[in-house]
C-alpha cells in the first residue's frame, strides 16, 4: 500500500472545515493501519497557527527530531505516517507557534490518555471488543421513549462504591455490582457524570481535556464497553453528561492549541467563563462543530451510548457573562444542527438539554423552529419543590403555589424532573436532611417527596444515594454511606423506593401522557390550611386512572373527603405510611366504596385515611373475566398490585 493513501481527501477536509465532517475521529488522532505484512501508524491533527509540529513520546525519548508532521493544507491539517506499529505508544504533539512558543499538547482525537497526574495521549486501537447486546439495540429501535416509563440513576463512578483500600472500583467490576443493584431498584438507565478524561477529580468530569478519551481511572476503553454491554443485556440504558459548551484551560489541553484560540472564541469577553474558570467552544467555527458533532457520534458508534444529557444548555443559547442574556446565535445553531444530525443518524438517541432558563421551544422539532432535544430537565420544578419542602409544615400554606406552579407549565415542553447531584452538593445538604423536623419526620418527607415527583408529569432522575436516605451530602472523595442500610430507617426507606420505581413502572397511567395535558387532572388544588393535594393520573385508557394524595403536614386525618371521577369501588394501590416503609401504619385496607355525592366539583367521592405526611395512590378496583374450572367465566374484582 502506498503511503499517500493514507492522506486526507480534498472532500474529506473540504467537510471538516465546513462543520460536516461527523466521523473527524477517524481522519484526525492516532490511527494504525495494516496491509500484508506493512503496519502503519498515522497522526493527523488542526492547528491552523502552528509553524512546525513534532511527534515526540516515550518511543522517540521525547525529541521528535525526524517526527515533523506535513502541512497538507492552507487550513492548517497537519499530517505524519510512521512505518511501523505504535500500538501503546504515548505521545504529544510538539508545537511551535508563530510567536516562536514552544508548546506540548495532548492529542484532542486520542482514544485513550495516561492516568492522572499524567497527561499524555495513548496510541490505542477500538477494535477486538465483541458486543452481546443485539436484542438491546434492536429493541431501542422501536421504542417509544416518550411515552414509556423513565426513571434514571444518575451516577458519579468515583464515588458510588470503593475498594476498601479507598481505590476506585473499576468499569468491570461496577458491571458486576452497580448493574445488580440498578436493575433491583428498578431504575431504567444509569445516567454517568462524564467520564471523558479530566485532569482534576474534584471537577467530576466537566473540565474535560480527553474528549475521545474514556478515562482511565477505572480501566480501559474496553472495559468500558464491557460496563455498556452488560447494562444492556441487562435491559439497563446509558446516558453520558456531555459537555459540549466549556473546556478545561489546562496546559496540555485545547486551550490556546496552537498558541492561539482556535476551539474556543477570539474575544475574550465571549471566551472565558467567569463562573468555572473554562473557555467556551467556538461554536461558529466549523472546525469546532465538527469535533463535537463527531464526538457524539463516537460515543454512539463505539461505546453504544442511549443518550446524552447536556450540560449548562444555558451556557450555549446565551453568551456567557451577560446579565440582560443575550442569545448566541453561533450557539442556537450548533444546537440545533447537533439534535437534528443525530436524531437522522439514529432517532432512538435522547438528547436531554439542562436548561435552567425560559427559552421558548427546547423540546420542539427543529423543523418546527425548536432547538430539537428530546427533554428538557424541569429546573423550576426541582427548585419550588425542594424550597416547598425546606418550609416548617406550619407555614406550608403560604408557600401552596410552589407546588402547584409548575402544572401551569408542565405540558409546554417535554420536561424530566431532576433531583441531581448539584442538589446534594456544596452545603445544600442531602434530600433526607433537607426535610425539616426530627427523625421520624424527615425520613416520612422523604417518601412523600419521592412518591410526589413520580406522580407528577415528566420523567425521573435521581442522583445516587437517595435510595438509602443518606444524611450526609454527597461527599465526592468518599463512597456512598452504605453502613446506613444496618439502620431500621434507611433499610425502609430502601424498600419504599424500590416499591415506589416498580409501581411506577407497571402503572401506565403515570407515565404514557406524561407529555399532554390529557394525562393530568386537578381533584383539589387550592386546599391551601390543610396543605392537601388531589390529583388524577391518567392513561391512554380512558378507565385507566390513579387518584393521589399528598399531605404535607404531620396532621393525619381518619376520614378525608374526596371527589373522584367515577362511581366505582377504589383500593389504596399504594401508601408510604406502611409500616415496612417505616411509616405509623395509617392505610386503607378495606374495599373503598364511592360514594354517590359530588365533591371537588366530581359526581362522586370516597372517604379515605390520610396519614401525616402521607403520599397515597388510590387505584379503581378493575373488572376482569377469569376462566373456572367448568370452563365457564366469571367476573371476578382485583386492584392491580394488591393479590
Amino acid at each position: 500500500m502506498a503511503v499517500n493513501t493514507f492522506f486526507p481527501t480534498d472532500y474529506q477536509l473540504h467537510l471538516f472545515h465546513e462543520g460536516n465532517l461527523f466521523q473527524s475521529h477517524q481522519l484526525f488522532g492516532a490511527h494504525i493501519f495494516r496491509e500484508a505484512e506493512r503496519v502503519y501508524t498515522r497522526f493527523c491533527i488542526w492547528a491552523p497557527n502552528a509553524t512546525r509540529i513534532r511527534l515526540v513520546g516515550d518511543f522517540n525519548k521525547w525529541n521528535g527530531e525526524g517526527y515533523d508532521l506535513e502541512k497538507v493544507n492552507n487550513e492548517g491539517v497537519w499530517l505524519l505516517i510512521v512505518n511501523e506499529d505504535m500500538l501503546g505508544s504515548v505521545y504529544k504533539y510538539e508545537i511551535i507557534s508563530r510567536q516562536g512558543e514552544k508548546i506540548l499538547k495532548a492529542d484532542p482525537y486520542a482514544f485513550c490518555s495516561e492516568l492522572r497526574p499524567n497527561t499524555a495521549s495513548v496510541v490505542h486501537s477500538l477494535k477486538h471488543y465483541k458486543w452481546g447486546d443485539h436484542q438491546w439495540m434492536q429493541q431501542r429501535e422501536k421504542k417509544n421513549f416518550s411515552s414509556a416509563p423513565q426513571v434514571i440513576y444518575e451516577v458519579h463512578i468515583g464515588s458510588w462504591k470503593k475498594h476498601e483500600t479507598g481505590e476506585f472500583l473499576s468499569y468491570r467490576e461496577l458491571a458486576s455490582e452497580l448493574i445488580p443493584y440498578v436493575s433491583e431498584h428498578g431504575f431504567t438507565h444509569i445516567e454517568l457524570l462524564p467520564i471523558i478524561e479530566h485532569p482534576l477529580d474534584a471537577s467530576w468530569g466537566y473540565q474535560g481535556t480527553g474528549y475521545f478519551s474514556v478515562t482511565s481511572r477505572y480501566g480501559t476503553p474496553q472495559d468500558f464497553m464491557y460496563f455498556i454491554d452488560q447494562c444492556h443485556q441487562q435491559g439497563i440504558g446509558v446516558i453520558l453528561d456531555w459537555v459540549p459548551g466549556h473546556f478545561c484551560k489546562d496546559a496540555h489541553g485545547l486551550y490556546r492549541f496552537d498558541g492561539s484560540h482556535i476551539y474556543s472564541y477570539n474575544t475574550e469577553a465571549d471566551r472565558e467563563n467567569q463562573v468555572w474558570g473554562t473557555a467556551n467552544f467556538d461554536l461558529g467555527k466549523g472546525e469546532v462543530q465538527s469535533f463535537l458533532i463527531s464526538n457524539a457520534f463516537y460515543w454512539m458508534d463505539y461505546f453504544h451510548i442511549d443518550g446524552f444529557r447536556m450540560d449548562a444548555v444555558a451556557n450555549i443559547i446565551y453568551w456567557p457573562n451577560s446579565e440582560e442574556k443575550r442569545v448566541n446565535p453561533f450557539g442556537i445553531e450548533f444546537l440545533r444542527k447537533l439534535n437534528n444530525e443525530i436524531h437522522e443518524y439514529d432517532p432512538a438517541i435522547l438528547m436531554i438539554g439542562e436548561d435552567s432558563t425560559d427559552f421558548p421551544n427546547v423540546t420542539a422539532p427543529v423543523h418546527y423552529g425548536g432547538l430539537g432535544f428530546d427533554y428538557k430537565w424541569n429546573m423550576g420544578w426541582m427548585n419550588d419543590i425542594l424550597e416547598y419542602m425546606e418550609t416548617p409544615p406550619f407555614s406550608r400554606s403560604n408557600a401552596h403555589s410552589k407546588v402547584t406552579f409548575s402544572l401551569l407549565y408542565a405540558f409546554t415542553e417535554k420536561f424530566m424532573l431532576p433531583l441531581s447531584h448539584d442538589e446534594v452538593v456544596h452545603g445544600k445538604k442531602s434530600l433526607l436532611d433537607k426535610m425539616p423536623g426530627e427523625y421520624w419526620d424527615k425520613f416520612a418527607q422523604l417518601r412523600l417527596l419521592l412518591g410526589f415527583m413520580f406522580a407528577h408529569p415528566g420523567k425521573k432522575l435521581l442522583f445516587m444515594g437517595f435510595e438509602i436516605g443518606q444524611f450526609s451530602e454527597w461527599k465526592d472523595k468518599e463512597q456512598l454511606d452504605w453502613h446506613l442500610l444496618n439502620y431500621e430507617m434507611h433499610a425502609k426507606v430502601n424498600t419504599y423506593v424500590k416499591q415506589l420505581t416498580k409501581f411506577y413502572r407497571r402503572s401506565k397511567a403515570l407515565y404514557e401522557l406524561d407529555h399532554l395535558h390529557e394525562g393530568f387532572e386537578w381533584i383539589d388544588v387550592n386546599n391551601s390550611s390543610q396543605s392537601v393535594f388531589s390529583f388524577v393520573r391518567k392513561g391512554i385508557n380512558e378507565d385507566d386512572f390513579l387518584i393521589i394524595l399528598c399531605n404535607f403536614t404531620g396532621v393525619s386525618y381518619p376520614e378525608y373527603k374526596v371527589g373522584v371521577p367515577a362511581l366505582r369501588e377504589y383500593r389504596e394501590a399504594l401508601s408510604s405510611d406502611l409500616i415496612e416503609y417505616g411509616g405509623s401504619g395509617l392505610v386503607n385496607k378495606r374495599t373503598i366504596m364511592a360514594l354517590n355525592e359530588p365533591f371537588h366539583g366530581r359526581p362522586f367521592s370516597i372517604n379515605v385515611s390520610l396519614p401525616a405526611y402521607g403520599f397515597q395512590i388510590i387505584r379503581p378496583v378493575k373488572k376482569r373475566k377469569e376462566r373456572i374450572g367448568n370452563g365457564k367465566e366469571k367476573v371476578r374484582s382485583h386492584a392491580v398490585g394488591r393479590r
